[in-house]
């Protein structure tokens, strides 16, 4: 019997490593394109160039038929099969036998192809709008008017707007059922503001831990206990693109500090100017325990 064909290759930082998923290596070749760095997109399409250009100079060594070329010289069969596909035309090679000319003629639709591809493909990819908004790297817990609240903080590092932006705070936890299996549940977090009409900097996150909230009653124990993870999302208009723009960040237990806040990045100076400080950005300060938040300081 046919054994399966082995997984693709996971990245060491991938959360899940993903088994049995039926490969589908060009169909899905437009969005592994589009998630490609810029260096490795342009390599990709010279890799590509270069290797069609190698097919047909193969074929033009096999059958010959181009005259002022070198006998047996693969290196001309190349340099021409260039000069055809690039549309450049020297002068100096040209077909000779019918049966070069008919691979003249695909070499030349096939360019025409691929320039038509390659220019599309770059320019989905150059008109992608990417948003370039960070995340404090923790989420502090403390007494905010007398309310244990969750704090994190956003920030558009670009500093335009991000039209109608809406963040969404949603807490997965490890559940277990009566029948003993063991399953991940979603549950959102209610925010005191969920929604700004223009995220230009930075964006106080806050979920109040009320009695009827999912993180009342939790210590820094069980929620480890539990697996807690909270996983952000922030979605909006760019107002420079006019397209829709996105990110997402997952905070785990442990990049949970219970009794600390973040510090006040927001300063004004004697003009009455506002100052935004964001070296100060991620950096966090310790509180006092009280009677109805006793934990100590991180």
């Amino acid at each position: 019997m046919t054994q399966p064909a082995p997984p693709p290759p996971v990245p060491a930082d991938a959360p899940i490593l993903v088994t049995g998923v039926r490969s589908a290596l060009f169909r899905d070749f437009y969005h592994r394109f589009l998630r490609l760095s810029w260096p490795a997109a342009l390599l990709v399409i010279v890799a590509f160039f270069l290797g069609m250009n190698a097919i047909f100079a193969l074929l033009y060594y096999l059958f010959g038929g181009i005259a002022n070329a070198r006998p047996g010289s693969f290196v001309d069969a190349f340099f021409f099969s260039v000069q055809t596909m690039g549309t450049i035309g020297y002068g100096s090679m040209y077909p000779s036998t019918p049966l070069a000319n008919a691979l003249v003629v695909a070499e030349s639709v096939a360019g025409l192809l691929i320039t038509a591809l390659a220019t599309g493909i770059v320019f989905s990819k150059f008109s992608v709008s990417n948003a370039r908004i960070i995340f404090s790297r923790h989420v502090t817990i403390a007494p905010w008017d007398g309310i244990p609240t969750v704090m994190f903080r956003v920030s558009n590092e670009r500093g335009n707007q991000i039209v109608e932006a809406q963040i969404r705070v949603v807490l997965i936890r490890t559940e277990r059922t009566k029948e003993g299996i063991t399953f991940y549940r979603m549950l959102d977090l209610p925010l005191s503001r969920d929604r700004s009409p223009a995220f230009t900097r930075s964006w106080w996150v806050m979920h109040p831990i009320t009695p009827d909230s999912l993180l009342h009653g939790h210590t820094p124990e069980s929620l480890k206990a539990i697996e807690a993870e909270l996983l952000v999302t922030v979605t909006g208009v760019d107002d420079t693109s006019l397209q829709p723009v996105h990110a997402r960040h997952t905070y785990g237990d442990t990049e949970i500090l219970w009794g600390a806040r973040l510090v006040d990045v927001l300063r004004e100076r004697e003009d009455g100017r506002l100052i935004l400080d964001m070296t100060k950005f991620h950096d966090v300060e310790p509180t006092v325990p009280t009677e109805n938040f006793p934990y100590p300081r991180p």
